[in-house]
């Protein structure tokens, strides 16, 4: 009887324990709930509003639910841009920009997480300082050496300024850190090339990360505005979140094509989302367990 009440006194002290340990993350979920509701809200606001006709779009006050449905503002961006080829560049824009630069970045990552080299804590701490950096005020230098370089206006010019990256080499470094030293050395004694270890070894393991480098690139590339419109000048090699401005001018703006091209470029993201959330949330956490 002495025993059981002991161990039923320890399960009450851990569970009480717990309880207070979990009681200051209320705050912060709260605020989390909050804001999640916030951008829910809005996402559905902004699909509803892009099969709404435009004077119920305008119409105060103003109606979360639409009277009547439309398909015109579709119709309207089909008509007002070229839908298949912004399209097509931001496809090109995304993939050329997310796929080369997580593969070089896993490099960068790999020599800073398993490699020993002269300089490299201050190497990786200049490249860390980099992430300190706006892109505003790098804009103007970036933009000349493109245009000197002949690359203006081309898929060249979009693409390989934006290859390297100081977060994506951080993340890789912190995944590469988390492996064990003993799959290394075994893998060398039998005798594998430096570079057959970082293939076959070393990446694979890693996937989750990469998963989420890719999510992030492939997103943060399809919503870029500042880069494509500075580098760009044609209307062939704009992309779509160029395309979508020009919905948007000094004295009018069409809020229902607006509205409905935002939901047709931020439909591709949330696919893959959702494919890919489980890699995204694993390669997230793992990321962050060394800096």
């Amino acid at each position: 009887m002495e025993k059981c009440l002991k161990i039923r006194t320890i399960r009450r002290g851990s569970m009480n324990a717990k309880w207070k340990r979990n009681l200051q993350y209320i705050p912060v979920f709260c605020v989390l709930v909050l804001v999640g509701l916030i951008i829910l809200i809005l996402v559905i606001w902004m699909t509803l509003c892009a099969f709404k006709p435009q004077n119920q779009i305008i119409a105060f006050p103003p109606h979360f639910f639409p009277e009547s449905l439309t398909l015109q503002n579709f119709t309207a961006v089909l008509q007002r841009i070229k839908l298949d080829k912004y399209v097509i560049n931001t496809v090109i824009y995304a993939l050329g920009t997310t796929i080369p630069s997580v593969f070089l970045n896993a490099l960068a990552g790999y020599a800073f997480a398993r490699l020993e080299f002269k300089g490299k804590n201050v190497l990786f701490i200049m490249t860390l300082a980099t992430m300190m950096i706006p892109f505003q005020v790098i804009m103007v230098p970036l933009f000349m050496e493109v245009y000197k370089m002949g690359m203006y206006d081309t898929y060249a010019g979009l693409i390989i300024p934006k290859l390297a990256s100081a977060m994506s080499v951080f993340m890789m470094r912190a995944a590469f850190t988390t492996l064990p030293k003993e799959l290394e050395e075994a893998a060398r004694i039998d005798g594998i090339s430096e570079f057959g270890l970082f293939w076959k070894v070393m990446l694979p393991l890693v996937k989750p990360t990469m998963v989420t480098l890719i999510i992030l690139g492939v997103n943060g590339a399809w919503n870029d505005l500042l880069w494509p419109l500075l580098i760009t000048s044609s209307t062939d090699m704009r992309t779509l979140t160029n395309g979508l401005a020009l919905f948007v001018g000094e004295n009018t703006i069409q809020y229902g094509a607006a509205f409905a091209g935002a939901f047709i470029s931020i439909l591709p993201m949330f696919i893959l989302y959702l494919v890919g959330q489980k890699y995204f949330v694993e390669g997230t956490a793992t990321s962050g367990l060394k800096g």
